[in-house]
């Protein structure tokens, strides 16, 4: 199993629940990846908890009670990466949505890499 794709179907799972905090197994990857998702605003924070190896999300919800999280797609899988260039780097919903990428200067949001001038490989989409 691909353990980028568990952490978005249990943030998935969580935001439909209307769940307050999820929490998943930690990794250095999944961190910088929440990091970014809290830089754009689509989750309130998270906590690392070094005794159990664990990472707790807290979810955000609009004043409505609807999820901030629309939507949630692993772009890049173990059967089929998906990289692309500094030129290349996709508009989700025309700008309104995240790409979150790795690239070289570490884990990006798409507007970071378009402002860096990088490319990388497209982890997921967010919207």
């Amino acid at each position: 199993m691909d353990p980028i794709a568990d952490m978005l179907t249990i943030i998935r799972n969580g935001c439909r629940s209307r769940k307050i905090e999820v929490t998943v197994p930690y990794s250095r990857l999944k961190t910088e990846i929440l990091r970014v998702l809290l830089e754009e605003g689509f989750i309130n924070n998270f906590t690392l908890d070094a005794k159990k190896r664990k990472i707790t999300i807290m979810l955000k919800y609009a004043k409505n009670g609807e999820s901030v999280i629309r939507n949630l797609e692993r772009i890049s899988k173990s059967s089929r990466r998906v990289y692309v260039s500094k030129k290349e780097i996709p508009y989700v919903l025309g700008g309104l949505g995240t790409a979150i990428l790795t690239t070289s200067s570490g884990v990006l949001s798409d507007r970071e890499a378009r402002k860096n001038k990088v490319g990388g490989e497209v982890i997921m989409h967010v919207y």
